[in-house]
Parts: structure tokens; C-alpha cells; sequence
């Protein structure tokens, strides 16, 4: 189109071309997506789309953000119809079977064949691209994306601001310890776009040995959830040797994620409301003690429950901190002996 600038909108997995003029506002290409998407202005959040100032959409020029031809927009957002179906209960829910209606000695479903052959199944054909070499002697930290490391459901100008707090901190401190992998159960594409956004994927500091996505994971049936998708570790197990539930931990904020790994999930509050909690946010400092100290004390992961990390994590720091002002004290104190005599 003459005079307009063409733009690709990324969103749920397609792209979407656009075209808008440099006269245009904000507002203006938002109203465009949604004529191509049918996700309303207010939901759409436009994520490397950098407004320079405190400038509202409808303020903001086109001109003004200096974007080229085909430059590439990633959006999240969701249609009215999805929300409401979220927040509708469904109709013909089933029947609620109580626990004691079942055999006492039913075979767990980390056991069960089923799910060990889907497990193997995936070991054999999910192909994984390294990104970088795998350490030796190190443990392994498996970490998800969406309210673990990121929120990416609130309105924001950039990937900064849905970050969770200390992020990069904490990876920089885990590396000494783990070679990290994340698993998001979402596509490859977006879990790149989403790495690229948060800066992880070329830190200087650490490194990303691998990425797992939606493809890696498998559908279980259990009574609490239903039918669920969840991410088995055994997949990792299966391509390197040198890990196992002996040496490996995984982060998520939802645990139903770790059914078919239960000794080896860590589940994380979710970060959500970036806006207000990322100033108060300090989970991942609290984590980043707790992996680096059972990294240090533990040679086998498959003895600890992490349900109580925190207060654990609390309580080793404090241990410490009084640990460390006993011994400045014994300094200090051998100090004055030794000047008086």
C-alpha cells in the first residue's frame, strides 16, 4: 500500500502483515491487529515495541519509533471468547471419585507403563538442538517460563518489564552449580522470542544448554487434574546419561507439571501483576540459596522434599549469617588477646 509501512505481527504461533502510515498513532496499529486477529486493543501487548517517554498509545507516532519495512512485532493477548470460556464453568463436569475407591496399592503414575513408554517415545523421536555444551560434574536445573521466570499476560512496553526480579542474578549464580535447561510448554518459536526478549539467550554470564517445548511433554490421566499435559524429566534421562533424579531439579509454578517426577519438582509462587510485584518480588534470591546450598550438601536430590524450601532456604542463611558472626567474633576476640599481651 503507497505511503504505508508494512509491519508482521507474531501472535499465537502465525504472523500477520499490517500496514500502517508514519502519521499514525499507536492506537492506529492496534486497531489495525485487531482487524487482523480479532484481539481487542486493551489485550494486545506489543512487547518490543518500544514507546520512547511516558507517551499513551494514542499519542504516540508511528514516526516517532523509527520502525523499517517487515519489521517483526511480538504480541500477546487473548480473544474475549477464550477469556470467557476461562472464567465459565463447564457444564457436565464429572462425577468427583473419592480416593478411598480405589485399591490402596495402586501402582503410582511415575510407574505406570503407559506413561514409561510415552516417556521412551519421546527419548527416541523429540530431537533436542544443543546450544551449548554440557558440563561435566555439574547438576541440572530445568527451568519453566511463563509467571516462573516472566509474567506474560500483563500489558508492558518491552520484555524488561514482565521479567521477574534478579533473573539474570539468579542464572549467573545457578550456572556455577547446574547446567540449565528451560522447558516451556508452549512452541519453540515463542520460547526463542521469549529468551531473546528476557536477554537470556547471549548473557555473558551463563549459558542456556538446551530448550524443551510443548512437543517434549506428555498426556497423562490422573483423579485430582484430569487429563493433563506434563513435562517428564525422563526424557532428559534418556538422551544424557549423566543425569538423573539423583542430580536434578525443576522449577515451576504449577505442580502438576512434576507428576510424573515428584521428588524432582520445586514449585515457585507465580510472578504475576508485574507492574506492583516487581518491586517486592525476591523469590529468585531465596532460590538461588536453596539451589546453591543442596548443590553444596547433597550429592542425591532424591532424598529431599522441596514442598517447605523456603523456610529452608530461611533458616541455612540464618545458620550461616550467625555461623559467620561467631567466627568474626572468635577473630576478633584472639585480636584483643594477642595486643593485651
Amino acid at each position: 500500500m503507497e505511503g504505508k509501512i508494512p509491519l508482521i505481527v507474531k501472535w499465537s504461533g502465525k504472523e500477520y502483515e499490517v500496514y500502517i502510515s508514519e502519521d499514525d498513532t499507536v492506537a492506529d496499529l492496534k486497531r489495525e491487529i485487531m482487524y487482523k486477529t480479532a484481539v481487542r486493543p486493551e489485550r494486545q501487548k506489543l512487547l518490543n515495541l518500544i514507546l520512547k517517554g511516558k507517551v499513551s498509545d494514542e499519542e504516540c507516532k508511528i514516526r516517532t519509533l523509527k520502525l523499517k519495512s517487515n519489521f517483526k512485532i511480538m504480541m500477546m493477548g487473548s480473544l474475549e471468547q477464550d477469556i470467557e470460556e476461562i472464567n465459565t464453568t463447564p457444564a457436565n463436569l464429572p462425577v468427583v471419585v473419592n480416593d478411598f475407591d480405589f485399591p490402596d496399592m495402586e501402582m503410582p503414575i511415575e510407574k505406570q507403563e503407559v506413561y514409561l513408554n510415552k516417556i521412551a517415545k519421546r527419548v527416541k523421536d523429540y530431537e533436542i538442538k544443543m546450544l551449548n555444551d554440557l558440563r561435566p560434574g555439574k547438576k541440572l536445573l530445568v527451568l519453566d517460563i511463563d509467571y516462573t521466570l516472566f509474567d506474560h499476560r500483563s500489558p508492558a512496553q518491552s520484555g524488561a518489564e514482565l521479567m521477574r526480579p534478579y533473573l539474570h542474578e539468579f542464572l549467573t549464580s545457578t550456572y556455577e552449580y547446574y547446567d540449565i535447561v528451560i522447558w516451556s510448554a508452549t512452541s519453540m518459536k515463542w520460547i526463542i522470542e521469549k529468551m531473546k526478549l528476557l536477554g537470556v539467550d547471549k548473557h555473558p554470564c551463563y549459558k542456556i544448554a538446551f530448550y524443551l517445548d510443548s512437543a517434549a511433554m506428555i498426556t497423562v490421566c490422573t483423579r485430582k487434574y484430569g487429563v493433563v499435559n506434563v513435562k517428564p524429566l525422563g526424557v532428559i534421562w534418556g538422551k544424557f546419561e549423566q543425569f538423573s533424579p539423583k542430580n536434578t531439579i525443576m522449577i515451576d509454578d504449577i505442580r502438576r507439571n512434576f507428576i510424573m517426577n515428584p521428588r524432582n519438582g520445586l514449585r515457585i509462587r507465580p510472578f504475576r501483576k508485574a507492574h506492583i510485584n516487581r518491586y517486592k518480588d525476591d523469590q529468585l534470591l531465596e532460590l538461588s540459596n536453596y539451589l546453591k546450598t543442596i548443590a553444596e550438601r547433597y550429592n542425591d536430590f532424591s532424598t529431599l522434599f522441596h514442598a517447605s524450601w523456603e523456610s529452608k532456604s530461611k533458616k541455612w542463611r540464618n545458620n550461616k549469617d550467625e555461623k559467620d558472626h561467631k567466627q568474626e567474633d572468635r577473630r576478633d576476640n584472639s585480636g584483643g588477646d594477642q595486643t593485651e599481651s
